[in-house]
């Protein structure tokens, strides 16, 4: 809040108060010794206003400080004084400072030989955002503890803390001619007709866990503990957090909220159109859209994304921009007009402190309402009011979208719609969507899951009518549902986000692989319900830090849970931007591998600090991860195993210091096994990577974890050639940076010399032939294993890096670099490096056994290798291996 350090000319606007404002002249005529000195009462106007003297009940108090703050306040607002958020911050304040005294002072009359404790208020609406207006009530939710509650004897909790709840109202709203205190509605309780004013807290908590409306999750977003038992009141908000923040939206809530919107347009209608009787509150392009539309992406993003879970309107619109999850350009526009309707709406109320919204009808009233606030007329306030109004009117009909068409319900007619629609083979399609309105598959059967189908139908099959084969998407997307136990929330997203619907529809049409997981796993597409799925992945760093995030009193268990739930997540959406052609394959291929490393990071760090909290630590020691192959050359595809070799630091005899100290070779091997289960075994959340550890020294029968002495001398003296060639994609992804060093050093000198004379090439010619022969290519489009695919080029590659003691970089692309520019291999490699490095990561999604796919899916091919049509692409592809098989052959022969 701002609180100006000058001020518009004082007189002048107490002049146009007594002329605009009965309710401000009565306040002013009443308050004349506090209008003697305006300026000091103005610098803190609570002081001022509870600056009372003599001996008056609570009640009397209360009303006569809001008598002396309503004219404070609206004074410092006409004058510029206070800016808004300095004016709703007082009216706050005071309203949490009223509301406290009221509860204590009805605790303290029944029973005053006992501190007020067990019964507190929760703030909602625009008090619990710290956003009230000038003549607002309040909505509190009363809750108590009954354990703890002040009572008379004999009194039941639930009796005290009604009365008590029926005294605190009575204080607050009771009217004299010193005024009221507070406006008190209490209809946000659960079923207010039929449940007392206060509720008993565990009772609370149980509600809103289990039986709440959608609404109501929108509602305590801005759910605050003000007054009372302030303890009471934020244990219980903690216990509903949960309900409020889901992780996995329902998109059933934002539904809820676009329907309260379109039922306040039609109510209201009247009101709607812009001009005199406009309702700033609940008018088209009003006060609440703009409240709307910040809760709703609050509700889409927030349960990820904690630093969106803030009350004030404002607030909100500047941490979703900054999050980038709006328009910044949108947020400032909302936020001005907030502003704008916001001070008018305090203009209305000043006039003779009603609780109203709307801009008068008559004409002498709204010129009256124009001249308060400092306008020369009415015509000159709708002029100020009508670009926010309809600028705010367009961001949320963006937003809410209009009601989307019928489809028909008969089978003819069905299929003659479908055939308007272009589908192909309408008869087909039709016979499947009869399918689900029968309620086929256990996901349909219930009443409410067939109107979520029905609500997304048009913009469904309009989704699948535009995808290059609309027959195959609707029968991936048809075998999907025979596999989800429950749709609702499934129907009720893809109605909230059409975009979304188009890029599943093209992942059905293309991608077998993401289809399978989507029908295991259908909040996958969570992931996907903004455009930055579609960005490129963070780095390692960002996405370390999103994964090791930890609720309160979060184990173990939970880490594994929300690694595995990001980490699907992140996956899911690499492959997307494939299919939706949105990134390079070669660059998705390196945000596979920086979700990896992210993913051994964090558990493999958890993994060590659950282990030691039994084991203890080996002092002067600590584990290392090496990896090798794709994952060491950071290129991964979507079914890319990890190959890693456990290593650890310091003494192999030393022992951990733990309550169950183990030698250091049985500490280690145990630990790479938990490392190992942490990043492969599946859970609830799904699996998350196959680990193979064959590269190790001695293969699958040596241990599992040895000592970085005991690998070096390996590498020098017992490795084969094939293990030097895996060395040379080596890069250490776990450990501190010295202990990375003291690996990465002794994989360097390996590499450069430290190792035994072999006949590298021939070796490895032999081993390329024993390859072939005991894993053959698995199609004619196998860009890795076919003769002159990936693995001849890798052999070439590993080869010449070994035999000239060059160019060792993990990264096979800049290492062909590097043996280019010394002349050791042609240049036609570097395309095709990254012709087969692309077509490998996207066939591993479109056409994972290697055949050749459909025609639809052969242009979505073309399109990510940068081809023009799937002739090029074959061609490109024969001539690329004729020019690899050709260089691994003049490799090979030395």
């Amino acid at each position: 809040m701002t609180i100006a350090a000058s001020s518009l000319d004082l007189s002048g606007v107490l002049r146009r108060v007594r002329d605009h404002s009965p309710f401000l002249t009565t306040l002013l005529d009443r308050e004349a010794p506090l209008v003697e000195d305006l300026e000091h009462a103005l610098a803190d106007p609570l002081a001022a206003a509870r600056a009372i003297e003599g001996e008056m009940g609570v009640g009397r108090r209360l009303r006569c400080e809001r008598r002396r703050l309503a004219m404070l306040v609206a004074l410092g607002d006409l004058t510029g004084r206070y800016d808004f958020g300095a004016v709703t911050g007082f009216l706050t304040g005071f309203a949490d400072d009223a509301l406290d005294r009221a509860i204590r002072a009805a605790i303290l009359e029944r029973t005053p030989d006992q501190a007020p404790r067990g019964f507190a208020a929760i703030a909602l609406g625009k008090q619990g955002s710290g956003e009230l207006n000038y003549s607002s009530d309040i909505d509190p939710l009363l809750i108590f503890d009954p354990e703890t509650l002040p009572r008379k004897a004999r009194e039941e909790p639930g009796e005290a803390a009604v009365r008590i709840g029926r005294r605190v109202v009575e204080l607050l709203q009771a009217r004299d001619p010193d005024g009221y205190v507070l406006r008190v509605d209490l209809r946000l309780r659960p079923s207010p007709e039929a449940t007392p004013i206060a509720l008993p807290v565990d009772a609370a908590i149980s509600y809103y866990e289990s039986q709440a409306l959608p609404w109501e999750r929108a509602a305590f977003i801005r759910a605050r503990a003000c007054a009372g038992d302030v303890a009471l009141g934020s244990r219980f908000l903690e216990a509903i957090r949960p309900f409020v923040w889901r992780r996995a939206l329902d998109f059933g809530t934002i539904r809820e909220i676009r329907d309260i919107s379109r039922r306040i347009r039609d109510h209201y209608s009247q009101a709607q159109a812009f001009g005199p009787g406009y309702d700033l509150k609940r008018g088209r392009g009003g006060i609440r859209e703009v409240e709307f539309f910040a809760q709703i992406h609050q509700l889409i993003h927030g349960g990820r994304e904690p630093a969106l879970r803030v009350p004030a309107t404002r607030d909100a619109l500047a941490a979703l921009a900054a999050a980038g999850r709006i328009d910044g350009a949108e947020a400032a526009a909302l936020d001005q007009a907030y502003v704008t309707f916001r001070t008018i709406e305090h203009r209305l109320q000043m006039v003779d402190d009603l609780q109203t919204h709307s801009l008068p009808a008559a004409g002498a009233a709204l010129d009256n309402v124009a001249r308060l606030h400092g306008e020369a007329d009415g015509a000159a306030l709708l002029a100020l009011l009508h670009p926010h109004v309809v600028r705010v009117g367009g961001i949320y009909d963006s937003l809410a979208g209009e009601e989307s068409s019928h489809v028909p319900g008969t089978s003819e007619t069905l299929t003659r719609w479908l055939s308007k629609s272009e589908f192909d083979q309408p008869e087909r399609a039709a016979r499947i969507v009869e399918g689900w309105r029968a309620g086929t598959y256990p996901a349909l059967r219930s009443g409410p899951a067939r109107d979520a189908l029905e609500a997304l139908l048009p913009g469904l099959l309009e989704a699948f009518s535009q995808a290059p084969d609309s027959l195959h998407a609707i029968t991936r997307f048809d075998a999907m549902l025979s596999r989800l136990p429950s749709a609702i929330n499934f129907f009720r997203l893809l109605e909230a986000q059409p975009a979304l619907t188009r890029l599943l529809s093209s992942i059905l049409c293309h991608a077998p692989t993401l289809a399978e997981q989507l029908g295991r796993r259908a909040e996958l597409l969570d992931g996907l319900i903004d455009a930055s799925a579609l960005e490129p992945m963070p780095d390692i760093a960002t996405l370390a830090g999103q994964m090791s995030a930890r609720e309160r009193g979060a184990d173990y268990q939970w880490q594994l849970e929300h690694v595995r739930r990001l980490v699907n997540e992140k996956r899911f959406a690499l492959g997307a931007q494939i299919i939706a052609g949105a990134s390079d394959p070669l660059k998705v291929s390196a945000g596979y591998a920086r979700v990896a490393e992210a993913a051994i990071e964090v558990l493999a760090g958890a993994a060590v600090e659950e282990f030691a909290r039994a084991h203890g630590r080996v002092p002067g020691s600590e584990l290392v991860i090496l990896a090798l192959g794709r994952m060491g050359g950071q290129a991964l595809t979507h079914a890319s195993d990890l190959d890693l070799i456990y290593l650890f630091t310091g003494d192999y005899a030393a022992e951990s210091d733990g309550p169950k100290p183990l030698g250091a070779v049985t500490y280690y091997n145990r630990l790479a096994q938990r490392v190992t289960a942490a990043l492969s075994v599946p859970t609830a959340a799904g699996p998350l990577y196959e680990v193979d550890t064959r590269l190790r020294p001695s293969g699958a029968q040596g241990p599992l974890a040895v000592s970085l002495d005991g690998f070096t001398q390996y590498q020098c003296k017992d490795a084969w050639t094939w293990e030097h060639m895996a060395l040379t994609r080596a890069r250490p992804v776990f450990g501190s940076s010295a202990a990375r060093a003291a690996v990465q050093a002794s994989v360097t000198a390996v590499l450069e010399g430290a190792r035994p004379q072999r006949a590298i090439a021939q070796e490895a010619a032999k081993m390329r032939a024993d390859m072939a022969a005991h894993k053959p290519a698995a199609g004619p489009l196998d860009a890795k294993l076919l003769d002159g695919g990936l693995v001849d080029l890798e052999f070439a590659v590993h080869v010449l890096q070994l035999s000239h003691r060059t160019a060792f970089v993990p990264q096979l692309r800049p290492a062909i670099t590097q043996l280019v520019d010394q002349g050791l291999l042609p240049p036609t490699m570097l395309p095709a490096y990254d012709l087969l490095g692309r077509l490998l990561v996207v066939l591993r999604l479109v056409a994972p056994d290697a055949q050749p796919p459909g025609q639809a899916t052969q242009a979505l091919i073309a399109r990510a290798l940068g081809l023009g049509d799937w002739n090029e692409v074959v061609e490109s592809f024969e001539r690329t291996r004729q020019e690899v098989a050709a260089c691994w052959a003049q490799v090979r022969a030395g």
